[in-house]
C-alpha cells in the first residue's frame, strides 16, 4: 500500500490489524522503509512540506511498530 498522508497511514494500520502480528510487522517495516526512501527524495528536492508530512507517517507507523512489539 502506497502512503502518502497521515490518513493513509492511519487506514493502512487499520487493514493490517486484522493480519497476525508478524505480517503486521512486515508490513509496517516496509512502508517505513518506504516512507524513508520518501523523506530523503524531499529532502533532496527542498520539500520541507512533503518531508514533514512523511516524518509525521513515519511516526504514525512506528507507534504502531512499538505496540505490537510491546504485546
Amino acid at each position: 500500500m502506497n502512503i502518502n498522508n497521515e490518513d493513509q497511514a492511519r487506514e493502512a494500520i487499520s487493514l493490517w490489524r486484522t493480519e497476525p502480528p508478524k505480517a503486521q510487522l512486515k508490513n509496517l517495516r516496509f512502508a517505513l522503509e518506504s516512507l524513508e526512501l520518501s523523506q530523503m527524495y524531499y529532502e533532496q528536492k527542498g520539500n520541507e512540506q512533503g518531508a514533514a508530512r512523511v516524518v509525521a507517517c513515519q511516526t504514525i507507523i512506528s507507534g504502531r511498530i512499538a505496540e505490537i512489539e510491546a504485546e
